[in-house]
């Protein structure tokens, strides 16, 4: 074999890129995955660009919306330092691929150094005639739709001897306008390629309310249906929320059912777990008989859609012992050597009401694969776009890669939600491979060390590219201690925190009641919904009804509350009182928000009034207006004095405007 000699890896080697494109961003492992975009909002592109030598350089985003589609352009803006930035705006959801691609502006270095040399009287003969030739040789191979103008523009200077007119036509933006519309790009270089899921605004902006169907009813111990919950959906609506979410609605096995407080026997009224899914009525594609008919739930589904509201169902994959499909397809579970199924184990604790099927036994791929694929897909047709998904982290991340896209092929507006409260990377790792959003650590975050830098992890990369947060105060499996001892304000605190710190938040049915009521020394409730039925009167004495309504409201007409991204932490000097910001890039909507974390106790603290962020001087004037009342009133100075009394109100939430 013949070596190559230094001659053959010189010519190598000056193929190479002469420029260099890195770090860019936003990119997920060097582009395996796709990063978090919301449709119509716009999305920073950033790249560190650079070359040798001092010549000029240029860039653009080239991007498309779908494979296809022709490709729109995009200039980068060189920020110094050799960064650069652009933003594009895709419109339509499902994917856009973008490339980062740069060149030497040889047009640019020449106006660059021929307006210092003109301004320094110089001679400039030869730079005109440099200048004459460039263009010249652009021409060659100009597109049509500047190649008239180019060429007159030629004509223009060859036909001049005037030193001043050179130069003005040489600098005038006509010129530069035609010369970047050539397109002379020497030494052009491509980054990767690169893409952004694109979601509608309801993947990163919504509040959600969970309820269970079968606690609806009017009448005390009787089952709810869906007819019933119609009569909750004006309440629900007017409260301010996006999406009405059920837990699993499907029919609950017989076999091993719970009774009341997790008790492994039940009575003969006993509803059992709707996670325990499937019986002889049906498994994970029917609804409980005594809810009523899927024709039912589509009504229901409409009727909500009237009032505002998206309907969210649990994709919850395990089964009871009843489900279907263990008669019909045994070969996608479990079997231990004595023949009996493997029950869901969580050691010590056993889940003996269901049983889990097994991703990669001998039957189950592609069979079971496609068969929970046909799940979801029945119900899109059924008119649900949200899916929570219970413990996604259970479940094989090849699994959920493939069916989020194949759900999201043909049906792009659909949204999962991750119920995994597992580790950091896990966590991350399921927003990369498709899901649109997840619970978090924030039913965990009480303190202002502790809230003050879980907010800015989620403010930055990589989380803010593959990580949506939805704060859930609570849900049926967790009644947070903290809620458990600190009376009506402590859920005050944790509705404001959730509502601002977040564009999606979530709470479940009783929250609004401040209902805490724990299993001793567990976070769980007592009598909880998932064992029985739990009717209530929603406006009994102490609801927190028309404060979250407010807060709702708040969230809606304020932009910078649209996202959890813009959150930055202030000064208060108080370590009981946490002072954030959050705003919109042009600084046009401008939140300010103090929480008092102590339920109990009336907090004071000096803080500091963020004037730089507007680049005001310390002594200037700001308006403020609280949004909770609508009073307005005029700050003077950085430093200011807050008084937070946690039996009127646990916070507050105020909008600045600068004075003029």
């Amino acid at each position: 074999m013949e070596r190559e000699n230094p001659a053959s890896r010189a010519e190598a080697a000056a193929n190479e890129p002469r420029i260099v494109i890195e770090d860019v961003q936003p990119r997920l492992e060097s582009g395996r995955f796709a990063a978090k975009a919301i449709s119509h909002r716009a999305s920073r592109i950033h790249a560190r660009i650079f070359s040798d030598g001092h010549d000029k350089l240029a860039a653009e985003v080239a991007w498309r919306e779908s494979k296809g589609q022709p490709w729109q352009k995009t200039p980068l803006q060189a920020l110094g330092n050799d960064h650069w930035e652009a933003h594009i705006t895709p419109t339509q959801v499902g994917r856009t691929e973008f490339i980062v691609l740069a060149w030497i502006d040889s047009y640019a270095s020449f106006r660059y150094e021929l307006e210092k040399k003109y301004a320094a009287g110089q001679v400039v003969d030869l730079e005109f005639r440099e200048g004459i030739e460039l263009l010249q040789h652009v021409l060659q191979t100009a597109p049509e739709d500047c190649e008239s103008e180019l060429a007159q523009i030629v004509r223009e200077l060859q036909g001049s001897e005037e030193r001043e007119a050179r130069f003005g036509l040489l600098m005038a933006p006509r010129t530069l306008e035609v010369m970047q519309r050539a397109e002379h790009r020497p030494y052009l270089t491509r980054s990767l390629t690169f893409e952004l899921d694109v979601e509608r605004p309801l993947a990163e902006f919504a509040s959600w309310y969970e309820l269970f169907p079968r606690s609806e009813s009017s009448v005390p111990g009787q089952h709810g249906s869906f007819a019933d919950v119609h009569r909750r959906l004006p309440d629900i609506a007017a409260m301010g929320f996006d999406v009405l979410y059920f837990p699993p609605i499907h029919p609950i096995g017989r076999q091993h059912r719970k009774g009341r407080n997790n008790s492994l026997q039940a009575g003969p009224d006993d509803p059992g777990s709707p996670y325990a899914i499937g019986s002889e009525e049906g498994g994970h594609d029917a609804v409980h008989p005594q809810l009523g008919t899927l024709e039912d739930f589509r009504d229901l589904v409409g009727a909500a859609r009237e009032h505002g509201l998206e309907v969210a169902l649990d994709f919850a994959i395990q089964c009871s012992p009843d489900h279907p499909w263990l008669r019909e397809h045994p070969g996608w579970f479990s079997w231990r050597a004595d023949g009996t199924i493997r029950h869901a184990e969580n050691p010590p604790k056993k889940y003996e009401d269901i049983v889990n099927v097994d991703f990669y036994a001998p039957d189950a791929v592609p069979d079971l694969w496609m068969g929970l694929l046909q799940v979801v897909l029945g119900w899109v047709e059924q008119g649900v776009n949200l899916f929570r998904v219970d413990n996604p982290h259970t479940k094989p991340l090849p699994f959920w890669e493939w069916l989020i896209a194949e759900v999201r092929r043909e049906h792009p507006q659909v949204i999962f939600l991750a119920e995994a409260f597992t580790r950091p990377a896990m966590m991350a790792r399921l927003g990369k491979v498709g899901f649109s959003q997840s619970y978090t650590y924030f039913t965990w975050r009480n303190t202002k060390q502790e809230l003050e830098e879980y907010f800015t992890e989620l403010n930055q990369s990589p989380l803010r590219d593959c990580y949506r947060p939805n704060f859930f105060v609570n849900t049926p499996d967790i009644n947070p201690y903290f809620l458990q001892r600190s009376g009506r304000a402590g859920f005050l605190i944790r509705a404001a925190l959730a509502t601002m710190g977040s564009g999606l938040w979530g709470m479940y049915s009783g929250f609004e009641l401040c209902e805490a009521d724990p299993v001793p020394g567990k976070e769980e409730y007592f009598d909880s919904e998932k064992y029985q039925l739990r009717q209530r009167d929603y406006h009994a004495h102490g609801n927190i009804v028309g404060e979250i309504t407010r807060l709702n409201r708040i969230r809606r007409e304020n932009p910078a509350l649209h996202s959890h991204l813009g959150f930055q932490a202030y000064r208060a000097f108080n370590d009981n009182i946490l002072l954030f910001g959050k705003r919109t890039a042009d600084l046009s909507n401008f939140i300010l928000v103090a929480v008092s974390l102590d339920p109990d106790n009336a907090q004071e603290a000096d803080f500091e009034l963020p004037l730089w962020e507007f680049g005001l001087p310390d002594d200037a004037s700001m308006g403020g207006e609280d949004l909770m009342n609508g009073h307005r009133w005029t700050w003077h100075g950085k430093r200011q004095w807050m008084r937070i009394e946690p039996w009127h109100l646990p916070f507050g939430i105020w909008r600045l405007h600068p004075e003029t």
